[in-house]
């Protein structure tokens, strides 16, 4: 079974910062990490590998530095991995980041599953699994906390909602983003680590993928950052001071003087 995991590196919550003049999220020279959804996505390919049999492989796109992340995949087991990284893709919206990961989805001639985090903790969009899973013309399903194998090409998926969760069918190939509450992600060993360090990853650019500059990055997308704000105050502040007793009286003198307005 061939299994492609996308992972995407971000920056870590407490080091996040805008670009003032595209406002688009600044990546070079950033301390990021895996998005934390996607090791949950790579566990859960690794598990379909150790019991379907197969390979793993891994693919993200960014800038040169994101091969710091396939690295890292590399070492908890993926079999192979592969960097999207062209000045044209930069500044990408969901929809041409999703088109030009389908691209090379194709390139790699296709897999039987793909794997996603449910989102990115930098977007929150959850948009570009399914938005992958449209342009390749394969069935896909959100929020997998639950998979199991009916037949090697009959995948039942029990997906996570807000109350409870549904059980649903999906036939192979297919798209499944991943929470979660599926698994707990492995640790990597010293030696895997070793061997991906000198592990060689191919980087595909517009070229490689056969795709042109209006299709891809800021020019194919069809959303734009516009503002980039904090939201107004809302009303005076006030910071009691004092003990319990004596901020908890100058609370319900403030809330009386409400009252009477």
């Amino acid at each position: 079974m061939k299994i492609i995991v996308c992972l995407k590196q971000v920056p870590e919550s407490q080091d996040v910062r805008l670009d003032p003049a595209t406002h688009n999220l600044q990546r070079e020279g950033v301390k990021s990490i895996i998005n934390p959804f996607d090791l949950y996505a790579l566990e859960e390919g690794l598990r379909v590998r150790e019991q379907q049999g197969g390979e793993v492989i891994v693919l993200s796109m960014g800038p040169p530095q994101a091969e710091a992340a396939l690295r890292e995949a590399l070492s908890y087991g993926a079999d192979q991995a592969f960097l999207l990284s062209d000045r044209a893709f930069a500044g990408a919206d969901t929809w041409a980041t999703a088109f030009t990961l389908a691209a090379a989805v194709r390139r790699l001639g296709g897999a039987d599953l793909i794997f996603c985090g449910k989102q990115a903790i930098d977007g929150d969009t959850a948009q570009v699994g399914p938005e992958m899973a449209a342009f390749l013309d394969i069935p896909h399903v959100a929020w997998a906390r639950k998979l199991v194998f009916v037949r090697p090409e009959l995948l039942q998926v029990e997906r996570l909602l807000d109350h409870g969760y549904d059980r649903v069918e999906v036939q192979l190939p297919a798209l499944i983003t991943i929470v979660k509450e599926i698994n707990e992600p492995r640790l990597p060993s010293f030696k895997a680590k070793l061997r991906a360090k000198s592990a060689t990853i191919p980087v595909y650019g517009l070229a490689d993928l056969s795709l042109g500059e209006e299709q891809v990055g800021f020019k194919g997308s069809f959303t734009r950052v516009v503002k980039v704000f904090p939201p107004p105050p809302r009303g005076q502040r006030e910071i009691l001071a004092g003990t319990a007793t004596e901020m908890a009286a100058t609370l319900w003198s403030r809330l009386q003087q409400l009252q009477r307005r």
